[in-house]
């Protein structure tokens, strides 16, 4: 069973990984936290191995098959990523301003769905044309 967790900035600059709105019927829910979105997965699997040890204590069933798909709300991934990819480099990817990203990124403002999806797009037809480079 493979359930969606969002990775969230907040406004801190911290970063919280939870479950998103389709729990596939799960009867718990799993939060992490951290100062970078590596520390919060970490934690959010800490959580998930201290909600099974409490289920097998309990005598409850705990899904042997959870695996969890992590998704970035806009901001989150742009703040993980502008240490690997520049917000001048992102805004030639996407076609999204600099400043713009920076106020995502900053949480000044959040993107519209509209924006989200081109820069999602854009990222997505990046990585595609990366996947095909060959070095001789």
């Amino acid at each position: 069973m493979k359930v969606d967790a969002l990775i969230e900035k907040g406004l801190d600059g911290t970063f919280d990984v939870h479950f998103g709105e389709d729990t596939k019927g799960l009867t718990f829910g799993l939060l992490g936290q951290g100062n970078t979105v590596t520390e919060a997965i970490a934690d959010f699997y800490h959580s998930r191995d201290e909600m099974k040890e409490l289920y097998i204590k309990t005598g409850q069933s705990f899904p042997d098959n959870l695996e969890f798909n992590f998704k970035y709300d806009t901001a989150s991934f742009l703040a993980y990523y502008s240490k690997v990819l520049s917000l001048a480099g992102l805004q030639r990817i996407t076609g999204v301003n600099q400043g713009q990203l920076s106020h995502y990124v900053t949480g000044h403002r959040r993107p519209s769905p509209k924006t989200v999806e081109k820069i999602e797009k854009s990222l997505h037809a990046f990585a595609e044309e990366i996947s095909q480079v060959h070095f001789v």
